[in-house]
């Protein structure tokens, strides 16, 4: 199984990262929707996209306004956004406010539901998230293989997501500030480095993938990964484009 970061960065855009958007392309499932999901089309095998939100804070969302793009480079049979039904309506009446975005491209809207099935036999579940507004978290597990998304909260060792995604293979998970943005953090529901290395460390995944990257960051190095692999050595920087086997 393949994942595909289309943006990793967090907030806006900057000159290296597109806020989030992950494209698993074989399964036609993508987790939150941000500036990266231009790139969804060069990238899907399916004819039908399920798309599973975080939240929907503007940067989280806003790549559903480029649906048109996408199905021109890559036609859809089907289109279907996944989150809580307050969050559905809000997306309804505000991002596609016809003042605001007139023409609104074909998808559907689905309730998240308690767990959901996924192809090739795999399972999708959900939990909150500590983030101003509420956000949520996704495990997602096939035979032989999990991983777990984990943004826009800030990461403790007593977090009550902790124990949801114990022992997967991948972890990508936010990563905003370095440590000595700490209070920073707290302030805005986000994460230093420090303890999202510890919480993979406790959790047992395999590998941990930085994501949601403080835009403001332009350094080759934005988070310290010398103090993060000194923790836990499975320590990656996600990059836009890249490509993850799990």
């Amino acid at each position: 199984m393949k994942i595909v970061l289309l943006g990793t960065g967090g907030y806006h855009p900057n000159a290296l990262r597109h806020t989030p958007c992950l494209l698993i392309p074989e399964c036609g499932l993508m987790l939150d929707a941000g500036t990266g999901m231009f790139r969804a089309g060069q990238y899907l095998k399916t004819s039908q996209l399920d798309i599973f939100l975080s939240h929907v804070h503007l940067d989280h969302v806003i790549g559903l306004t480029y649906l048109f793009d996408v199905q021109q480079a890559h036609p859809l049979d089907r289109v279907t956004v996944h989150a809580g039904p307050a969050e559905l309506a809000a997306i309804d009446a505000h991002l596609f406010a016809k003042p605001l975005f007139p023409q609104r491209p074909a998808m559907d809207f689905q309730p998240l539901t308690a767990e959901g099935s996924l192809p090739h036999g795999g399972r999708l579940t959900h939990f909150p998230l500590d983030h101003p507004g509420q956000a949520r978290g996704y495990r997602l597990d096939w035979p032989g293989h999990s991983m777990a998304y984990v943004t826009d909260t800030t990461a403790r060792l007593d977090a009550d997501y902790v124990p949801k995604i114990h022992g997967v293979d991948l972890l990508v998970h936010e990563c905003y500030f370095r440590d000595d943005e700490a209070p920073w953090a707290g302030k805005t529901g986000h994460s230093c480095i420090t303890p999202v290395v510890q919480v993979a460390r406790q959790a047992g995944v395999g590998r941990l993938i930085l994501v949601h990257v403080n835009p403001l960051a332009l350094a080759a190095d934005p988070l310290g990964l010398d103090v993060a692999r000194a923790i836990f050595p499975c320590t990656e920087l996600g990059c836009d484009l890249m490509e993850v086997e799990f």
